[in-house]
Formats: C-alpha cells, structure tokens, sequence
C-alpha cells in the first residue's frame, strides 16, 4: 500500500505570507495596491499584530512587497521570478565523494540512500521550534577551547548514565563527529601509516584518512562487532596501533556490538596496544546500558566520540570527544591551531534544549519513529526477497543484499535518472566493491514506494510488498 506523506504543519507567520502571496500571485492584489493596514491584517487572520509584522517582512524579502516607511506596505513591481524545477543531475560517478556531496545537495527526491533522517523528524519537529538559545549567547567573544562548560557538565552526567565515567575537564567540545573524527586523524595518524578501520565502515572516515595519506587496513564487521581474529591478524601484518570502530546501530549495517565481542576486543587490544577511537552518534537513542567500549575500558585506551547530527540536527554542527587528559589536551590545542573555537552560540542552543527537558521529549518521538520505521522497513525488503544482514535495531540503517548478478553502479544510475538515491554497498567498504552486491537503506526512507516499485522492475522481486 502506498504511503500518503503529509505536510508539515505551517506555522501562523507561514499561513499569512502563503494567503498574501498567492493573493498577489493571482492578481488580486495588483502592483502599487497597498496592502491591509497591520490592525485589519490581524484581525483578518486571527492572529496578533506582531504576526503580521513578520509575515509582512518576509513578504518584503521575497520581493512580493515594499515598505513605504509613513505610509505602509504595497505589492512591488519586483515581483520574483518564477523557480522552475531543477534538471536532472547527471551521475558522473557512484563513489563517495558524489554520496557526500548529495547529502547536502539533495538533488533526489526518493532519499534512501541517504545518511540522514528527514527534516520533519528533526529540525520541523518541537525541538527546532523552539531552539532558542538562552540570552547569554553572545556573552563572550571566542569563549573556551573547550567549549561550553555548562554543556560539558551535562555530558559528563549522560556520560555516567552510560556508565562512562569522565568530569566536564574531559569532555572537548567539536563542530560535530567528523570535526572530532579529523583532529584525531591529525594527532595520531602519520602519512603511509597503517590504521584500522571497520569493513564496511564509515566512508567518510575513509576520505579523512586518505587526505591524511594514511594506509587504510579493514577489519570484518560482523552482525555481533568486529571480528576479533580478524582484527588481530590485520593489526600483526599491518603493525596498525589505531583502530577506528563504530560500536552501537552501526554505520552502515545497523547492527551493535555485543558483550563478549566487547571483552574480546579490549582483551586484544590490550595485547597489541592498540588505540581504540569509538563513535557513537546514535547513543541517546539507544538504552544507556548496551556495552560500550569506553565504559568498559574507562577511556583508557578508548576515545569516545559523540555527537548531536544524528538525533538533534545534522544544523547544528555539535560533538565531542571524551578522553583521558593528555590526549584530551592534545586534541584541544590541536582544535585551537585549526580553528580557534567550536560555536559557542550552538553549544549554548543544545544546552538549553538539553536542560529544558525537550530534547528528552524530542528522543522519545525520534526513539518511536526509528522503531515504527525499522520494522515497515524490513516489511517492505522482505516483500521484495531481499535479505537484511544481522539484527540491527535503534539507528537510521539495514545493510541489505541484491541479487548475485546485480550492477550495482549501473543500478544506481538508473535510480539516479528516477530521482531515487541509492547507496552502493562498495562505498563503504575500504578495499572497494568486493562480495556479494549489497547497499545500505535509510528506514525513514523505506515506506516511498516508489523505491519499491523502482526494485521490483530491477530485481525481478514480488509484484506487492506488505
């Protein structure tokens, strides 16, 4: 059945400027006509005064209308030009710099290739409604390296729900995950040296490290973690002494790390003395006592990364990094030599919602809509006979495999040619495309059905899904 997506619901500024303007997009208010003095417009709209005002002004900056300072607002002879739909962007190449940039871009309409969620799961939700930062924001000029310290005292509390125990002094604030994934690649990582990663991983660690001139060494990610063997054996040839993990609702499988995995892990990472640097972008989502790597390991020899992109907004560019003091202090004058601060005025934003107690109400709404959609997700793969790898549960992705004889870049060009944006498998794997053809899906993404009937016509699968 397909699914009927639903406008978001506008706000009263929005409904005033959408009458207006289609008003004077119809011609029934003509150029030079003054429009409705504020009082009338209020009480036309059943809205206050200063609603008018904003709408009026928005009307201004489109262009729709001028202010005539004395004498009130008139419908302009600037009127904007007409926005014709964009063309088709021609896929010049399925890799990883095209993925990254369309995450930004945008150009396609069916978005399940993406990393992120949509919109109205996070910024158009309560939280980006009243993301106001409190009246101290631009108290100060540059403000700590470190970042915000209230921030920081709120993070060494979720921390310790997690049962990672660090004081605020070893918590380093960052411009997001990816800000703090770069200044440890900056700080440990030497041109042509050897660093571990997970296969598949995060492909956007890849490009770091190949900007750094690194030689990346993949290590198998099993449904459960890391394989351990694997591990080993890649750190003993390579002679690696950094490996990069993602623990929980992994990028790009969606599967977590397990309890054993976890002890086996640190036990041979003892033995190799091998640095651990853990992200966990999905953890105030997912329960506080799933096994984590810095908590076992207290932030000995594990760095752990978080991040607000995945469960606040991807807008507002907020991480950090948790570690023991020496290599904390490393980080931070390293963050302070490229670029002086991360935003007070961000950190400030999160805090608020943090201590407001709606960015708790936010997770539970992004925590159910994650759930609901994983399980219409599944549905819809299983309908079309296609398998999904593990038991992943609590982030954004399935790691779903294609038939044996599936062209995976010329599948994703044709999905590229129907607005469908498609993740190939071999992206996120260090080595490149290698195995059985697999892709990673976004489940917020998953109920189009324009994917479905995109995968049915190119796989030969089901003619209906659930």
């Amino acid at each position: 059945m397909d699914t009927i997506v639903t406008p978001e619901p506008r706000t009263r500024v929005e409904q005033v400027v959408a009458g207006l303007a289609e008003r004077i997009d119809r011609g029934l208010l003509r150029q030079g006509e003054r429009l409705p003095s504020i009082r009338a417009a209020a009480s036309a709209f059943a809205v206050s005064k200063n609603t008018v005002v904003n709408a009026y002004e928005r009307l201004v900056a489109s262009g729709r209308v001028e202010s005539r300072p004395g004498s009130g607002f008139y419908v302009s002879g600037r009127r904007p030009a007409p926005v014709a739909p964009p063309p088709p962007v021609p896929l010049q190449a399925v890799d990883s710099i095209w993925l990254l940039r369309e995450q930004l871009d945008r150009h396609y309409d069916v978005r399940v290739g993406d990393g992120r969620p949509p919109p109205a799961w996070m910024e158009s939700a309560e939280v980006g409604r009243h993301a106001r930062p409190s009246r101290h924001a631009a108290s100060e000029s540059y403000g700590s390296p470190d970042g915000y310290l209230p921030l920081r005292r709120s993070l060494a509390l979720r921390l310790a729900e997690r049962s990672i125990h660090a004081a605020p002094e070893d918590v380093l604030l960052t411009a997001g995950a990816n800000h703090a994934l770069d200044l440890i690649i900056r700080q440990f990582v030497a041109p042509g040296e050897p660093v571990l990663v997970d296969s598949p991983g995060y492909y956007p660690l890849f490009g770091k490290l190949r900007l750094a001139k690194a030689r990346i060494v993949g290590v198998r990610r099993n449904p459960d973690g890391p394989d351990v063997a694997h591990l080993e054996a890649m750190a003993r040839a390579s002679g690696a002494r950094l490996f990069f993990t993602h623990s929980l609702a992994h990028n790009p499988t969606g599967c977590s790390l397990t309890l054993p995995v976890a002890h086996r892990l640190l036990q041979r990472a003892g033995a190799l003395d091998l640095r651990i640097v853990e992200s966990d972008p999905f953890a105030d989502v997912l329960p506080a006592a799933q096994p984590r790597l810095a908590a076992l390991d207290q932030l000995d020899r594990v760095i752990y990364v978080g991040t607000f992109a995945k469960t606040l907004s991807a807008s507002l560019r907020c991480g950090y990094v948790a570690a023991r003091p020496e290599v904390r202090e490393a980080l931070r004058d390293l963050k302070m030599l490229t670029s002086v601060n991360s935003s007070g005025f961000v950190e400030r934003v999160v805090h608020d919602l943090i201590e407001s107690g709606r960015y708790r109400r936010h997770l539970r709404r992004l925590g159910g809509r994650i759930e609901a959609a994983t399980l219409q997700g599944r549905a819809v793969l299983h309908g079309l006979g296609l398998p999904v790898f593990g038991e992943p549960r609590g982030g954004f992705y399935l790691w779903c495999g294609l038939p044996e004889a599936c062209d995976l870049d010329a599948l994703s060009r044709r999905a590229a040619a129907r607005s469908i944006l498609i993740a190939p498998g071999g992206l996120f794997l260090p080595e490149g495309a290698a195995g059985p053809p697999m892709m990673r899906v976004n489940v917020a993404y998953l109920g189009d059905p324009r994917f479905a009937r995109f995968l049915r016509e190119e796989t030969g699968g089901p003619s209906s899904t659930p």
